[in-house]
This record gives C-alpha cells, sequence and structure tokens, in this order.
C-alpha cells in the first residue's frame, strides 16, 4: 500500500509544528501540501527540505484554503487535518464538509500527538480567544518568578512569516534582535515587552529545538513559560496551565476552537478586565467555567492601563492604533487604546477609513467589523510603510497607541503621539503569586 496522503489546513503556525511533530518522521504518511488563511503572502510558498526532513527532499508547497477542494481532488488527498486557531465552531465545520464533500477525511490532532515534553517545568499561559490579555498574563508571570530568584525563559507562539529555515530557532535578548530576525510588526509587539523586562523569549519553526536550545539557554533556565497565540493549546506538555477569558465576549470560551479545549484544560482560570467589563457578562463567564472545569482556580483581575503623556489627549480627536490580531480574527471591536482615550477626554476617535492606504484597505474589506480604529499591521515592508502614510494623511489631533510596542521606533509618525501601556492586576484572593508559590514548591524550586 502507498503512503496515506495528507492535507494540513493552516496559518504559519500550529501547521508546521503539527507536521514537525506528527508527520515529518512518518513514512506511512505523505503530506502533499499545506493551505494558508488568516496571514497574508504565505499562500504560493514552500516549507522548506531543511525543515522537513529527508521524506520531503523538494519541501511541501503552500496553496491558499481557497483552493482546498480542488488540491484534494487533484492531488488524490486521503486526509485534511486542520491546524490553525481562534475559529468559530460553524467555521470549523464548514472546512470540515467541503474536506468531505470532496472525498477525503478531517482530522483535529490533539496534545497527545503534538506536545513536546520538556526537562525543565513549563507553565503555559493560553486563552479562549484572542486580545483576552494572554500577554501581560505571561509578563506577570514571569516578573513574579524572577522575583523569586529563578532563571526564567519564555517561548513564544509561532509567528514565521519570513525564511521559514532561517527562522528555525530564534533567541530574543536585545531589541538589536528584533531587527537581526527581521520581525513583523506582530512579532515584535509579542517579543519587545519580555526583552525589555529582562528576561530571554525564544520562537521560531521547530519548536522541539526550540525548547531544547531554551533548556540550555546560556543566561540560565530553570523555568520555561509558554506564551500562547491566539487561542491555541501549548506546544509543550505542561506542569501548569494558566487560561485567559475575555468577560467582553461572553460565551466565546464555549465556541471557539480550540479556546474551550484551553477552559477544559486549565489549572488555572484569569478572568480578566473585569474593570471594563459589564456584570452581566462577567457572570456569564463565570459561570461557564464552572460548568465545564470547576475544579479549576479561578483568578479575578483588570487590566490596568496607562497612557505615556495623557496631555496629548485630554480635549483632542484622536487616532487609535490597536494591535492587529485582537482586531482582526479577535473581532475585538475596542483596546486598550479606545479605552485609554475615552478615559483621558478624547472629545472624537477619528475614523481611518477615509484614508487607508495600499493593503490596509485590504485588510478593513476582508474584516469589515474592525470599524473606526486602525489595526497595527505589519506582516511586510509593503505593509508597514502602508501603516506610516495612513496614520499620517489621517486628520486627527494625536494619535493614541495601543500596541505593546513602541511604533514610533519603527514608522515615523507626524503627529503627536502617545503609547498605552498595560498591565495585569490581580483583584482579592487567589492570586498568581500565591498560586506560583505552589508551583515551585511542587517543582522543587525553592
Amino acid at each position: 500500500m502507498g503512503r496515506r496522503r495528507v492535507i494540513i489546513i493552516g496559518a504559519a503556525g500550529r501547521d508546521f509544528h503539527n507536521f514537525n511533530t506528527r508527520y515529518r518522521s512518518d513514512e506511512s504518511v505523505e503530506v502533499v501540501a499545506f493551505t494558508a488563511e488568516q496571514i497574508p503572502g504565505i499562500d504560493g510558498r514552500t516549507y522548506p527540505a531543511a525543515l522537513a526532513g529527508p521524506l520531503y527532499p523538494e519541501g511541501i508547497p503552500i496553496f491558499a484554503e481557497a483552493e482546498l477542494a480542488r488540491l484534494i481532488d487533484e492531488l488524490e488527498v486521503e486526509e485534511c487535518s486542520f491546524a490553525y486557531s481562534d475559529i468559530p465552531y460553524e467555521r470549523v465545520m464548514h472546512v470540515a464538509a467541503i474536506v468531505q464533500a470532496a472525498g477525503a477525511s478531517f482530522n483535529l490532532l490533539g496534545p497527545v500527538d503534538t506536545q513536546v515534553e520538556s526537562t525543565k517545568p513549563v507553565i503555559s499561559v493560553c486563552a479562549v480567544r484572542t486580545g483576552s490579555g494572554k500577554s501581560q498574563t505571561s509578563r506577570k508571570i514571569v516578573e513574579t518568578l524572577m522575583a523569586k530568584g529563578l532563571k526564567v525563559v519564555a517561548i513564544r507562539h509561532p509567528m514565521p512569516y519570513g525564511d521559514l529555515a532561517a527562522q528555525k530557532v530564534q533567541r530574543f535578548a536585545e531589541i538589536s534582535d528584533l531587527e537581526k530576525h527581521k520581525c513583523t510588526i506582530e512579532e515584535m509587539e509579542e517579543y519587545e515587552p519580555h526583552i525589555v523586562r529582562g528576561n530571554v523569549i525564544y520562537a521560531g519553526v521547530d519548536y522541539e529545538a526550540i525548547v531544547r536550545a531554551a533548556e540550555n539557554d546560556p543566561d540560565g533556565c530553570d523555568v520555561i513559560v509558554w506564551d500562547g497565540g491566539n487561542n491555541d493549546f501549548s506546544f509543550y506538555a505542561s506542569d501548569l496551565t494558566i487560561t485567559v477569558v475575555d468577560p467582553h465576549r461572553p460565551g466565546h470560551e464555549l465556541r471557539y476552537y480550540p479556546g474551550e479545549v484551553n477552559l477544559r484544560m486549565a489549572d488555572v482560570v484569569v478572568i480578566n478586565k473585569i474593570d471594563s467589563a459589564d456584570l452581566a457578562g462577567i457572570e456569564e463567564v463565570r459561570a461557564n467555567i464552572a460548568a465545564v472545569n470547576p475544579a479549576a482556580t479561578v483568578i479575578d483581575a483588570a487590566s490596568a492601563l496607562r497612557l505615556d503623556d495623557p496631555s496629548i489627549v485630554d480635549g483632542k480627536r484622536v487616532l487609535v492604533v490597536e494591535d492587529g490580531p485582537t482586531l482582526t480574527h479577535g473581532e475585538m471591536k475596542i483596546g486598550a487604546g479606545v479605552v485609554a482615550a475615552r478615559k483621558h477626554g478624547a472629545v472624537e476617535l477619528v475614523d481611518p477609513r477615509p484614508y487607508l492606504v495600499g493593503k490596509l484597505k485590504e485588510t478593513f474589506e476582508t474584516y469589515p467589523n474592525i470599524g473606526s480604529i486602525l489595526p497595527a499591521m505589519g506582516y511586510g515592508e509593503e505593509q508597514l510603510r502602508d501603516l506610516e502614510a495612513t496614520i499620517n494623511a489621517t486628520e486627527c489631533d494625536a494619535v493614541v497607541i495601543g500596541t505593546p510596542i513602541d511604533l514610533g521606533r519603527i514608522v515615523k509618525i507626524d503627529k503627536p503621539s502617545t503609547r498605552v501601556f498595560y498591565d495585569l492586576q490581580e483583584i482579592g484572593k487567589p492570586d498568581l503569586d500565591g498560586v506560583l508559590d505552589a508551583f515551585v514548591t511542587e517543582q522543587n524550586l525553592a
């Protein structure tokens, strides 16, 4: 019998990891293609032979997901494996219907097939939706562990949009490493806050090679913190799983893949943004946690915001620039920038849509519900130039930057601008300090 022919349906992240862990060395399977969704410019490329291994000397082609039915037919595919995140259940099953109507089987690989074991204790920080507050939770965990005298290395969910072979294992310890690795805005948003706090963060494509490098980091490693992306579950078998939920989107914790997986697997659930959510949303989320994971420890938290210079906003017409993925496939209507602008007296949030340039027009066509906020899209040089041109063309008094990075460092903004900073702030008990004290004791790290 021939090798079983498989397509992996992905978005340049989980798909490559699932291939590496489940399929790369399986001689009974031939992965004939990847398909790509969500991330612009990924299709039309190849997963390189240097990463694909000896069974794939030519590498593996990547196509647009829109071609899936045709590919199943023309490549005589027997099975498709779905491998990306933050997708409503209805959409997952639409894709399954396309696959099965074309004659192939459909699967969703789970932790047993895809999680890598580490020699170090692992804390995984995941979420039920993009934009729930994973990154600020991860930063708080890293700061707390470092204050206990531990060497902490973070590993971030993949965002490999450039030269995949060159991105096999990436280490970020200084701001200059962002330029060295030719990071996109999305990557900078995740790596820079760790770097400025003094801990090392790894990312890339091959997550077994990455964790081995992290375990042997030259600065030392006592604990690994997995800083998840979207609402994906961890790539690593974890000693402590912390899941962040968002009461601004109540009910989503039970309606999006694989966010519900994270909720059900969690040892600890953090209800974030309690300071800005309405009571009904908070109570709905709390009830859903109790229904599906009553044993979890629940921590209440606020997303504490501050503006670098509130005087720039007070009484002004402002353009708000927010984290891109939170607005696009995260489907959030507001972010930290909007909350901060309103709190500090902005008289108007200026709509950027009349001023959009280039690729940003396509972003708003793909995600029409973004509304009057500008997502900080920057997957390549062209998008970066379009973002700069759109900001500078918008008729406003000032710019509020709600992304986690110093946007002014990479684009030239010709108007007064101010950054929003946001950190996790627990409310009452239990809190992360208590949870981490117990973890340190259980793992004999004291």
